[in-house]
C-alpha cells in the first residue's frame, strides 16, 4: 500500500477548485495548501513551534542543498530529517533538479544524470535519478520528487521535447530506484511552454501511476498568463484522484488562480525572502513596510490578521526594527507573510466547501491591487 494517499473531498460547483486531504506517515494535509520552504532544513527566520503557530501543515526541504551541506549521511545518522530539524509533521523534498538547473555552474546533462560543480566550493559533483532517490531516501521525507530536467524560458520546441522525454525516462528510473516503503514518490510534468508537450507529459506521467504529480518548469520568468494557459491545457489530463502540486509558485494572485484551475499544493521562497527585505503580503497587495509613509503608522501590518506580529506590534515598530537592522523585524515580517498565505488557504478551503470559489476569486481580485503585486 502506498504511504501517500489522497481523498478528493469536494469539488467546487462552478470552477475546477478542489478540496482534499493528503494522507502521509506524519499526518494529514488539508488541501489546497501552501508549503513553506525550508531549504537548509529550516524555514528561514522561524522555529518549528512558530511554523505550527502560523498553521503550517507540511514544509519543504531541498535535496541539492542538503546533499552539498551537511550531507544526507549525517541527516540519516541523526535519525532522519524530521528528527534532525525537530519537525514532526510531513516533509516534502524536491529532487534537486531545479537547483542543478539554476545554481550549479559548468553543468553538463547526459543520459546518466547531471555533472556540475558545487555552488559553495566548486567541487565536482554528480546527481542522476538513482542518486537523487538515494539522497531523498536517506533524508527520510514523507514525499520525494522524481529527478527531472527543467527547461529555460524561452527555449525551442525541439529542446523542450528532448528535456521532457529525458524527464520521462528518468521518472521510470526513479520508480525503479525508489524502495523506501514509508515514503511516497511524485512524478513531475514538464514540457516547457508548449501546450502539446505539457499534455503529452501529463498523459505519460499519469500512465506511470505515481501517488501524486508535480508541475515543474513554470514560474521561471514566463508571463503569468502563459502559465495559466498551460495549466488550463494540461489539467484535464492529470489524474483526478491524485494531488497536483504547482512547484515554485507562491504569490497570492497565482495561488488563487492556480486553485481555480485545480491545483492542490503550492510552495515558494517568496514569502520568506521578501519579508527579510521588509515587504509584506496583504489583501491589497504588496506592503513595503520600510517606506517612510509608515514611520508614524501604529496600526498592524494588516487589519484582521491574527498572526503574532499583527496582534502585538505596529507598522511603525516593525519598520523601526528593519531600518535598525534588528533581526526581530525580519522574523516578525516572515511570521506575518507565512500566516497570511496559510490563512489565505484556510479561506480558500472554506470557499470551496461552500461552493462559492468563483465569488471568492472575484472578490479577491476586486480588492487586490495588481500594481502592488510581486
Amino acid at each position: 500500500m502506498n504511504p501517500i494517499t489522497f481523498d478528493l473531498v469536494k469539488k467546487d460547483a462552478r470552477t475546477h477548485a478542489r478540496r482534499g486531504v493528503v494522507h502521509t506517515p506524519h499526518g494529514d494535509i488539508q488541501t489546497p495548501i501552501f508549503m513553506p520552504v525550508g531549504t537548509q532544513a529550516t524555514v528561514k527566520a522561524t522555529t518549528p513551534r512558530e511554523l505550527k503557530e502560523v498553521g503550517a501543515q507540511i514544509i519543504l526541504s531541498n535535496t541539492y542543498h542538503l546533499h552539498v551541506r551537511p550531507g544526507e549521511d549525517l541527516v540519516r545518522e541523526a535519525g532522519g530529517l524530521h528528527r534532525f530539524m525537530s519537525w514532526d509533521r510531513p516533509i516534502l523534498t524536491d529532487s534537486g533538479g531545479f537547483q542543478v538547473f539554476s545554481l550549479a555552474s559548468l553543468r553538463k546533462i547526459r543520459e546518466e544524470g547531471v555533472s556540475f560543480r558545487s555552488h559553495l566550493d566548486g567541487r565536482a559533483m554528480f546527481i542522476g535519478p538513482e542518486e537523487s532517490m538515494a539522497i531523498q531516501q536517506a533524508l527520510g521525507s514523507d514525499i520525494a520528487m522524481a529527478f527531472d530536467v527543467c527547461s529555460a524560458y524561452p527555449c525551442e520546441h525541439r529542446e523542450a521535447r528532448e528535456a521532457m522525454l529525458r524527464t520521462h525516462r528518468w521518472a521510470e528510473r526513479c520508480k525503479r530506484a525508489h524502495t523506501r516503503e514509508d515514503q511516497g514518490l511524485f512524478g513531475i510534468v514538464q514540457g516547457a511552454f508548449y501546450a502539446d508537450l505539457r499534455v503529452e507529459s501529463a498523459k505519460t506521467l499519469a500512465d506511470m501511476d505515481f501517488p501524486g504529480y508535480g508541475i515543474g518548469g513554470l514560474s521561471v520568468g514566463e508571463p503569468k498568463g502563459l502559465m495559466y494557459d498551460l495549466l488550463d491545457e494540461m489539467m484535464p489530463h492529470m489524474p483526478e484522484n491524485k494531488p497536483r502540486y504547482l512547484m515554485g509558485v507562491g504569490s497570492p494572485d497565482c495561488i488563487v488562480e492556480g486553485v481555480y484551475r485545480g491545483v492542490d499544493m503550492f510552495d515558494c521562497v517568496l514569502a520568506t525572502r521578501v519579508a527579510r527585505n521588509g515587504t509584506c503580503f496583504t489583501d491589497e497587495g504588496r506592503l513595503v513596510i520600510r517606506n517612510a509613509q509608515y514611520a508614524h503608522d501604529f496600526g498592524p501590518l494588516e487589519e484582521g490578521c491574527d498572526c503574532y506580529a499583527c496582534r502585538n506590534f505596529s507598522r511603525a515598530y516593525i519598520r523601526h526594527l528593519l531600518k535598525a537592522g534588528e533581526i526581530t523585524g525580519a522574523r516578525l515580517a516572515t511570521i506575518h507573510n507565512l500566516r497570511y498565505l496559510l490563512r489565505l488557504m484556510e479561506r480558500i478551503r472554506a470557499a470551496i466547501e461552500e461552493d462559492r470559489y468563483e465569488e471568492f476569486r472575484r472578490d479577491f481580485f476586486a480588492r487586490y491591487d495588481m500594481s502592488r503585486n510581486f
